[in-house]
C-alpha cells in the first residue's frame, strides 16, 4: 500500500482482488491469516472468500482440518476492462506463475 502523509491509504487493487491474490499464493491460507496480512477482518476475508466461491473463481476444499482453495484459472476475469482475460493470465501479470493447475 502506499502511504502520504496528507493522504489515507490506498491501494489500486479491491479487498476482493487482493484476497484472491493471497488464496492463488498460498492455497493453504487461514482466512485469519489473510484478514491479518491484508490488514482486514477475518469476518471481511470470509465474506469475501464466500463470494469468490459462489461465482466460481474459487473451489473450496477440505484437506484435514482445514480449508484448501484452488483458483479456476481458466474463468474469465469480470472487469469490464479486461473482460477477455483469463483469471490464470490476470494472476500471473500480478504475481508471477502460481503452483496451482490451469
Amino acid at each position: 500500500m502506499y502511504y502520504n502523509k496528507n493522504m489515507t491509504a490506498w491501494s489500486f487493487l479491491t479487498n476482493h482482488a487482493r484476497v484472491f491474490v493471497s488464496v492463488a499464493k498460498d492455497p493453504g491460507a487461514r482466512l485469519k491469516d489473510i484478514a491479518e496480512i491484508l490488514g482486514i477482518t477475518e469476518r471481511s476475508a470470509f465474506a469475501i472468500v464466500k463470494d469468490l466461491t459462489e461465482a466460481g473463481y474459487i473451489v473450496k476444499e477440505k484437506s484435514g482440518g482445514r480449508n484448501r482453495y484452488q483458483i479456476q484459472h481458466h474463468l474469465l476475469v469480470n472487469e469490464a476492462l479486461i473482460r477477455e482475460l483469463a483469471v490464470g493470465e490476470f494472476l500471473e501479470a500480478l504475481v508471477g506463475p502460481t503452483n496451482q493447475p490451469a
